[in-house]
């Protein structure tokens, strides 16, 4: 009797030997006469718990992890195979309590399936939205997009339905859909996630957006840090073009859609997605002025559709399940779920998909369990380096755009990075603005000489000289990058400057004695 094993493939996996775990496991059932057939899945998120090593039982799958190569001569000896009992065994994964609580709609095949197979896809409920796209005219889709009220989660929070309407109604006899894998943010990872353990689920959204806009070609701009995903949606692809659910006749329906992955080169600034377009066509990676918007005037100048990783993986679910099942999760004009990626000092750090309106405290304490350091939380930082810097009082702040934006923060990409007591904050603030200065594009004046002086000034607060002289520099510098850069990149580099100024203002003033000569 054959007994399969889910050993993961998520770089993270990987990263902690999960590829030695796997060639150890074989060996050790081979040795023992054991018939075993190991897939390689996704992560389903438990990173701490990583390599998480599942076996498929009459009873449903069993989970041990942290699983070493060193352990499993132990677990096979305590009956890996049947589920046994062992310090290691987890149970059913889906009981576990950070996976119990979660509200997986995006997120429900990850570490479920097999990445690249089809069949395995469509077993677990896959291309079903697609299905029900099929069946419905271009102003039905982006009907049933708008009415579920998705949002951009990229880090705009744009309302998808909005610009995909905008495409769909653009004259053109060539389109395209654009995906933005380039995940540059500190603290997020869910787009790699998605893209090594449901690549399909990304495959089908695209299609979906295709055929809703017109659009027969689609690019998935990735970014060269991440290996694993590129070989697996290349796969995927070639997978799915032979299983016809790509190409020129999807699913029987005469309607085409192609696609490409296209590898980035390392730039923070092509996350912005006009200057994603300009490296997508060759040239050097730096923003367009608008207008013309992207979905009229795009790439190679034509109509084109641009979402994140997580805007198209929502749109499978709203199309079988409908707009309103989906609309039914969130709170406010934030609805849906949003894949929190939970990192830095914390115990228990993972992907939480979860409805908007969680707070930051329930995250970091309820599913975080608190510092890795055992210290007392003293910031946050959501939403990328661009993101602003949160004390303790502003932890019961939901996740929702609107209540983030009102406490002078924003959700971003979801990413939560946490800090111990022992952070200085002063040192973050020069961080944002060194970050800026090495990754903005160099357009605008704002953005390229602003960080710079920005972070020159914080050199000098930081060795005490003059420090409410320079932080009123740093006030000015930060207001002209605000109201003067041309995009996101320098607009955004002054809020976890000033957030940190605000909140920690003790960082910025108990630095040593100035005197005239230091200066």
């Amino acid at each position: 009797m054959s007994v399969t094993i889910y050993v993961p493939r998520d770089a993270v996996a990987l990263g902690l030997g999960a590829n030695r775990v796997a060639r150890a496991i074989f060996a050790g059932a081979e040795r023992r006469g054991l018939d075993v057939e190991i897939i390689r899945t996704g992560s389903r998120g438990l990173l701490w718990l990583e390599p998480m090593v599942e076996v498929a039982t009459p009873e449903g799958r069993i989970a041990y992890g942290p699983v070493t190569p060193g352990d499993v001569e132990a677990l096979l000896n305590a009956g890996l195979a049947e589920g046994g009992a062992h310090a290691l065994r987890l149970g059913k994964p889906e009981d576990i309590p950070y996976l119990a609580r979660q509200h997986r709609l995006t997120f429900q095949r990850c570490g479920v399936v097999d990445p690249v197979s089809v069949v395995d896809y469509r077993e677990h409920g896959g291309y079903r939205g697609l299905e029900a796209a099929l069946k419905l005219d271009a102003e039905g889709i982006v009907a049933a997009v708008r009415e579920s009220g998705l949002r951009g989660r990229g880090g705009a929070g744009f309302p998808a339905g909005i610009k995909w309407n905008t495409v769909m109604l653009a004259k053109s006899e060539q389109k395209y859909v654009v995906c933005n894998a380039d995940e540059g943010d500190s603290g997020t990872f869910a787009d790699r996630m998605m893209m090594e353990g449901d690549p399909f689920n990304l495959i089908e959204g695209m299609t979906i957006a295709g055929i809703a806009t017109g659009a027969t070609r689609g690019y998935i701009y990735l970014r060269s840090e991440y290996p694993q995903a590129f070989e697996t949606l290349k796969e995927a692809i070639a997978n799915g073009v032979k299983a016809g659910v790509l190409g020129a006749n999807v699913l029987g329906s005469s309607k085409a859609f192609h696609l490409e992955v296209r590898l980035g080169a390392g730039a923070y600034i092509c996350g912005e997605e006009t200057s994603l377009l300009e490296s997508l066509e060759g040239k050097r990676g730096i923003v367009r002025a608008k207008p013309p918007i992207p979905a009229l005037k795009g790439f190679l100048g034509q109509p084109t559709l641009v979402n994140n990783v997580m805007t198209f993986t929502a749109v499978p679910y709203i199309l079988e399940h409908g707009a309103k099942a989906y609309a039914d999760y969130g709170m406010g004009r934030s609805l849906g779920t949003l894949a929190i990626q939970l990192a830095g000092n914390i115990k228990r750090g993972g992907l939480i998909e979860y409805a908007f309106g969680i707070t930051l405290r329930e995250i970091i304490e309820d599913f975080g369990g608190g510092t890795a350091s055992g210290r007392p939380v003293r910031a946050v930082q959501v939403g990328g380096p661009l993101g602003a810097y949160f004390p303790d009082h502003l932890l019961d702040t939901p996740l929702d755009y609107e209540a983030m934006a009102a406490k002078k923060g924003l959700v971003g990409h979801g990413g939560i990075v946490v800090f111990d007591d022992t952070v200085d904050m002063a040192k973050q603030a020069r961080f944002a603005f060194e970050f800026c200065a090495v990754e903005s594009c160099g357009k605008c004046t704002p953005c390229r000489i602003g960080a710079t002086r920005g972070v020159e000034t914080m050199d000098k607060v930081i060795a005490g000289i003059r420090p409410a002289e320079n932080l009123a520099v740093v006030a000015d510098l930060c207001e002209v990058m605000t109201d003067g850069s041309l995009c996101a990149m320098g607009g955004l580099t002054p809020m976890p400057v000033m957030s940190a100024i605000t909140h920690f203002p003790e960082d910025f003033q108990r630095r040593g004695p100035m005197s005239v000569a230091a200066e």
